[in-house]
């Protein structure tokens, strides 16, 4: 049998083990690689919007198929939240005697929160998991490699159109939402709790201003474009087969639910240090 050479075994030696990141090095290297996809997303969109190359067609038809898996259950989920307000609101108005604030409490928790938290829910949930599944599935099937191959820039083909019909239904999503939500919470007040029509009104139109629904809005394209991101990060890194795209859609989910609520929070917080609410 041939001995190993010596100089062989000395630089097998001296080459330095492979060490696999940890959490902490794991989730700094997530976080730049969904940075810099964000970055290279929002370049595409621009420049093929300003150079009139823009994919309208798959634009399109991802905005009508997130609409499809997101709007009805948008409505059904909006109705209850509304509801189950207005029963705690309204019955703790009437323990402190405070039932002509029910308008406004209602009201703005549905717009302020309700409408964006629901929103986030259904574009992470329903629709963030559709797009990982699908590119997840492209990029097992090496359609990905492809592309790359044949010079397609899979980010601006497949990506940046997600990330656009993302933004915008879910600032439609969140519209429907809100109006869905404040309507439940009214007639739940008055044909179930007894409450005046008239009281309802005028103190939500009092305490509603036109800047919570605009800063709800915001956090609805703001989640739309986080949910697109992360779903699109999670299929085009998915590996190992069918089990590889479960895992991505699975991490895609739990990962969007853990960005959308905290950037919320994040939010949230900013407006009321901007606009602090006023004293009556």
């Amino acid at each position: 049998m041939a001995e190993i050479p010596v100089t062989a075994v000395r630089r097998a030696r001296r080459r330095a083990p492979v060490r696999l990141p940890g959490p902490i090095d794991a989730g700094l290297i997530t976080v730049g690689r969904l940075t810099t996809l964000a970055i290279a997303s929002v370049r595409y969109l621009v420049t093929d919007l300003v150079r009139g190359r823009f994919p309208w067609r798959e634009f399109l038809l991802q905005a009508w198929f997130v609409t499809s898996v997101s709007l009805l259950p948008a409505i059904l989920v909006a109705i209850p939240f509304g509801v189950i307000v207005a029963i705690n609101v309204g019955s703790l108005a009437q323990q402190v005697g405070a039932s002509s604030f029910v308008g406004a409490v209602n009201g703005l928790g549905v717009i302020r929160e309700g409408a964006p938290v629901v929103t986030a829910l259904l574009l992470a949930g329903a629709a963030g998991s559709a797009i990982c599944s699908d590119l997840g599935s492209r990029t097992i099937r090496e359609e990905i490699d492809a592309m790359r191959v044949m010079g397609i820039s899979p980010v601006r083909r497949l990506v940046a159109p997600r990330v656009a019909a993302l933004v915008v239904v879910g600032v439609l999503l969140c519209s429907i939402v809100a109006m869905t939500g404040v309507l439940a919470g009214y007639f739940f007040n008055v044909y179930v709790q007894h409450g005046t029509p008239g009281t309802y009104l005028n103190s939500f139109t009092d305490f509603a201003t036109a800047g919570d629904f605009v800063v709800a809005e915001i956090k609805a394209a703001v989640f739309g474009f986080l949910a697109a991101i992360v779903a699109a990060h999670k299929g085009l890194n998915a590996r190992g087969g069918p089990k590889g795209v479960a895992d991505a859609v699975n991490q895609c989910v739990v990962l969007s639910f853990l960005l959308l609520f905290s950037t919320n929070i994040l939010i949230t917080q900013a407006y009321l240090l901007i606009s602090p609410p006023a004293v009556v």
